[in-house]
């Protein structure tokens, strides 16, 4: 009897803790496991002795990768992420917008080249390292007689590390090839798992949610990024009462880091572009902050809803727990917007709004216009 073949998985290895367990999971099910390194953007850790230690993720990645017995291969797409992801961020800002560049970066630059990966080495899977759930439901093609799959996402099991929230970008050809071991598991027995198996990453700590700031806050690296505008800031009544560094340094509802002293607290209620304006207020319940209705733009759908208005449910940051929320087409322009239940705080342009069923399914999402 001929040995059934192995099932090739392409997963991308951090060397974290996650993307280690994942590969281990993969190939204690059988698959033959591959691993693949982004070299997307140097990290640079300054030792005791002041020595710059690079590429500290690679060293671990390798390490696990030698342990498991699997090959490792080191992608070098630092231009494209630079150029694509980087440069993204900085354009949006520049303009007004607060962008999330983890979503930009899972569409345009990881899975994209997971997948081209997985097309030259002949592979069936791609694997991440994600806490999101796919599910692929069989049913049957009456004209065809076969059996096809249609993938659904959901919101993984341990809500504190949910990530699905930075999936909805992907194509339903897409998740039909993905695999996230994790989905199902709690933060704390994956922990577990890589102590047992023996790898070194075990108690490695969390990783920045954007990479490429490294130990900087946001606002350091714009400042060495992009040309600040010093102006004026307004309170609510249209007096000014002190000056702004630049308006790409401050978010809405913002209120430490302003820089007006006597009374207050301040908080951003709004950023005025075209006149370089910053309008503050000292009451955080000013309506200014308040939005109950939203455009969207880019709008990518999973499991698009047969009839409009659909009443969802709207998670508008990541983190941030799921509200009440109904959506509506306007067929003959071909656009969509959110009406919140009730309204939500400091929503601002460029942030993405992740829609999900009553049962936690990803129906898609889109960027607030």
């Amino acid at each position: 009897m001929r040995n059934k073949i192995k099932e090739k998985v392409i997963v991308a290895m951090s060397g974290g803790v996650d993307s280690s367990v994942v590969a281990v999971i993969l190939k204690n099910k059988g698959y033959d496991v591959k691993g693949v390194f982004f070299h997307l953007w140097k990290d640079e850790i300054e030792n005791k002795g002041k020595e710059k230690i690079k590429d500290i993720s690679l060293f671990n990645a390798k390490k696990v990768a030698k342990i498991l017995g699997i090959p490792l291969k080191i992608i070098e797409i630092e231009k494209e992420f630079k150029k694509t992801v980087v440069d993204y961020f900085l354009r949006e800002y520049d303009t007004g917008n607060t962008p999330n560049p983890c979503i930009f970066c899972n569409e345009e630059i990881k899975f994209k080249t997971l997948f081209k990966e997985m097309k030259k080495g002949r592979a069936d899977f791609v694997a991440t390292g994600h806490y999101a759930i796919v599910k692929k439901d069989k049913i049957k093609n009456l004209r065809y007689e076969n059996k096809i799959f249609f993938p659904r996402l959901f919101r993984a099991k341990d809500a504190r590390k949910d990530q699905s929230y930075f999936l909805y970008r992907l194509r339903k050809t897409q998740l039909k090839k993905i695999i996230f071991p994790l989905g199902n598991l709690q933060k704390f027995q994956v922990r577990e798992m890589a102590k047992n198996f023996g790898l070194p990453v075990w108690n490695k700590k969390e990783s920045q949610d954007i990479c490429f700031l490294g130990r900087q806050k946001p606002e350091d690296f714009l400042k060495k990024k992009l040309k600040a505008k010093p102006g004026y800031i307004f309170d609510e009544k249209g007096k000014i009462i002190g000056s702004h560094q630049g308006l790409f340094l401050y978010t809405l509802g913002q209120r430490k880091g302003i820089g007006i002293g006597g009374r207050g607290p301040f908080f951003v209620i709004k950023k005025d572009f075209q006149k370089n304006e910053l309008i503050v207020s000292d009451n955080f319940e000013n309506l200014l902050l308040y939005s109950k209705n939203v455009k969207l733009k880019k709008i990518n759908w999973i499991k698009k809803p047969i009839f409009f208005p659909e009443k969802i449910l709207a998670q508008t940051r990541y983190q941030k727990s799921l509200v009440k929320a109904t959506i509506f087409c306007e067929k003959k322009k071909g656009e969509y917007f959110l009406k919140f239940e009730k309204s939500q705080k400091a929503l601002a342009s460029g942030q993405s709004i992740v829609f999900y069923s009553s049962w936690k399914e990803v129906l898609g999402g889109g960027i607030i216009k």
